[in-house]
């Protein structure tokens, strides 16, 4: 039963302020750890952040420059302040947890100028127990109706020289190995010098960093600093000066070198300061979906967790292709075209992996390549290239229905754009009435490339909404989405349950086609990428080495039952199981936990973290009394001792234990595990031994 509590805690009002307001406005968290700090200097707004009368965020510039050497920064006098609370509990479609507590304290400074436009902008403050959200609102006025932003000039001045984890500021593509390094040792590059492939070191911060950026001070605080409820507005990037370990904002441009065009009334979206002396508080807070508007479909019955499988991955390692091809020499020998080529997405192998996904109660099915102009995807001619209906000559859609449900298998739609968003917003209702007619209940969206219309960006605005409308469309006829090259989730999938999950970031797909990831990149994710919203990370990868035919001495950096712990550690509610059902077959004991493991959630408890060491995580299953457990460590083996407290009193479970092996070793020995059974209760403590690049994975199923 939701309860919603909001009540007005104060009301100033006055339009008689000086230009010099040298008393702060000041709010604190409900438990009054975290204080928020607001004033003017010369006109000019600042705020600053406490944690435990110990500053977080020095004294930081807020404000924003208009196009045509406008600014709202500057010459303000503070014209009200209201201060509220609020505090309810809600409940996620999907989710970590069942039920979410958004309670916070708040307060709206609204300020206008002393000069004789009299524009007006609020600055808005929400004080968490767990962190601190502010945006900026545009109140309908004469003088300020629609606008361009050229850039932000909100900062966040940090207390020291901070251990941070980060990817370069790309304006494209959040696909990057993490970095670890001091803020004064950040070398990304900011766009778009990016593109020059070469730093200039003569032009100083020029240093730019994506969000979520996860930082440690020297006397062990965690930071997060993001950004929530991301709609018609750029991705927020930051500029790194590191010699004063300041961060500021930099918004993705657009073709024209705009970052964002906006109407009054109006806002930003939020921008997050999420603190804890503890990095297990980090990953356990939900301010980011709390500052997102509750869910926009008033009938979401329809949306639902589902662990799938792919003719994906066959393609990634080289055995089959996307594209259809024939041999053009035979047209003049035997007068037919005559397909050549290992297209992957025909109809015998699709029944392949129905009949194993059934056999094995896998109940969603992806097929990649399946439709025609993936022979020419990207380059000049891909504005045209896909219709999203035209199945290619060995793909039987009607016959591959058919045989699907015969088997209780779902397929999921892929729509790959080639980057081309025009051509893919031209036939948005035509794909989707494709998928209601096959029953497609989930689709999968692809953005690979440089976008069109030309000169636009993944993270920049036009972007941003053409990523909502999708999300919105796609909820019109009932279909859950997964993109991938999307810009990193803000929590948006608590406004639109449909919008289940994101690639946005490296995931598992680069150990195919590339040097891979390394040993300690998923026990940053969680800290970063994830901290926005869901991940498609496709983890479960069992064939670890020799699995590529253009690369045969490619290997994962990861155990087998690293693998399997992914399952538990990188939340998402949908959970791929990404390899070949023959490199199951081959392992059917390890694959059981695959079967069994929940993808969506009760409760969560975060039992250890630390960001690049090792992450351990329980969940228990939504609507059943079972538990699961994921463990992974980086390059580094431990020892990791998981009390099951967790566990309800006075109840027996039986513990299956998926482990690595005495020699397991992400280099030499990845593919050995074992797995043992025991009965364990509430009082049970569990010491599993890590490997290198390893990991473990628990099913906790109560005893009948």
């Amino acid at each position: 039963m939701k309860k919603c509590f909001q009540f007005l805690l104060l009301l100033i009002s006055t339009s008689l302020f000086a230009v010099e307001q040298p008393n702060p406005v000041k709010l604190k968290s409900p438990d009054g750890n975290l204080e928020v700090s607001f004033y003017l200097k010369n006109g000019i707004p600042y705020y600053s952040l406490n944690r435990k009368n110990a500053v977080v965020i020095k004294e930081s510039r807020l404000g924003l420059i208009l196009t045509e050497n406008q600014s709202l920064d500057k010459d303000f006098k503070v014209a009200d302040i209201q201060e509220s609370a609020f505090n309810e509990t809600w409940k996620p479609v999907l989710g970590e947890v069942s039920t979410i507590q958004n309670h916070y304290k708040s307060v709206k400074i609204s300020l206008e100028e002393t000069s004789k436009l009299k524009r007006r902008l609020d600055v808005v403050f929400k004080v968490y127990n767990d962190g601190l959200g502010f945006r900026y609102e545009f109140p309908k006025q004469a003088n300020l109706q629609f606008f361009v932003i050229s850039r932000e000039l909100t900062a966040f001045n940090l207390t020291g020289d901070h251990k941070a984890f980060w990817i370069p500021g790309d304006y494209d593509s959040n696909e990057y190995h993490y970095a670890t390094s001091k803020i004064s040792e950040v070398d990304a590059w900011k766009q778009p010098l990016i593109s020059k492939g070469k730093l200039n070191k003569n032009i100083p911060d020029q240093y730019a960093v994506q969000t979520p950026l996860m930082l440690k001070t020297a006397d062990g605080l965690y930071i997060n600093i993001h950004e929530a409820a991301l709609v018609n507005y750029p991705a927020m990037q930051l500029h790194v000066d590191r010699s004063n370990y300041s961060l500021s904002a930099n918004l993705v441009p657009d073709a024209l070198g705009n970052s964002a065009y906006l109407r009054a009334p109006g806002n930003t979206p939020w921008r997050t300061i999420i603190v804890s002396d503890k990095a297990t508080d980090i990953l356990a807070s939900k301010m980011i979906l709390n500052l997102n508007e509750p869910s926009k479909l008033a009938n979401t019955s329809w949306i639902k967790p589902l662990k799938y499988m792919g003719v994906w991955w066959e393609m990634q390692i080289g055995k089959s292709n996307w594209n259809y091809t024939f041999d053009v020499d035979s047209l003049s020998s035997t007068g037919t075209l005559i397909p050549q080529g290992n297209h992957g997405a025909n109809t015998a192998n699709v029944k392949r992996y129905i009949d194993f996904a059934s056999k094995n109660g896998i109940k969603g099915l992806l097929v990649e390549g399946w439709n025609t102009g993936w022979e020419e995807w990207t380059g000049n001619w891909k504005e045209n290239n896909f219709d999203y209906v035209t199945p290619y000559p060995d793909f039987n859609v009607e016959e591959i229905t058919e045989y699907a449900k015969q088997k209780g298998v779902e397929m999921i739609m892929h729509n790959e754009t080639g980057g081309s968003a025009t051509n893919y917003d031209r036939h948005l209702d035509t794909a989707f009435r494709f998928m209601n007619k096959y029953s497609y209940k989930s689709v999968k969206t692809g953005y690979v490339g440089q976008i069109t219309p030309r000169g636009e960006h993944h993270d920049g605005q036009w972007m941003i909404e053409h990523f909502v409308r999708v999300a919105e469309k796609a909820a019109q006829y009932q279909v859950m989405v997964n993109m991938h090259e999307s810009v990193r989730p803000t929590g948006l999938n608590r406004t639109y349950p449909n919008w289940i999950a994101n690639e946005a970031g490296r995931g598992n797909e680069w150990n195919a086609f590339s040097d891979g990831n390394t040993p300690e990149h998923e026990t940053i994710l969680p800290f970063t990428r994830l901290m926005g919203g869901p991940m498609d990370y496709t983890p479960g990868i069992f064939k670890l080495r020799n699995y590529a035919s253009n690369a045969p001495d490619r290997q994962m950096h990861t155990t087998l039952a690293k693998q399997l712990a992914l399952y538990v550690t990188m939340y998402s509610p949908l959970q791929m199981a990404a390899d070949l059902p023959e490199n199951y077959e081959a392992h059917q004991d390890a694959f059981q936990f695959i079967k069994d493991v929940g993808v969506d959630w009760d409760d969560t408890k975060i039992l250890e973290a630390e960001p690049g060491d090792y992450i351990t995580i329980a969940r228990k299953e939504k609507g059943k009394a079972n538990w699961f457990v994921g463990a992974i460590t980086d390059e580094n083996s431990r020892q990791s001792v998981i009390p099951l407290n967790f566990l309800d009193k006075g109840r027996k479970y039986t513990a299956i234990v998926y482990k690595d092996g005495k020699d397991a070793d992400w280099k030499t020995n990845p593919e050995a595990y074992t797995i043992e059974k025991r009965i364990v209760t509430s009082s049970t403590k569990l010491k599993l031994n890590l490997a290198k690049g390893g990991g473990a994975a628990i099913s906790l199923i109560p005893v009948q």
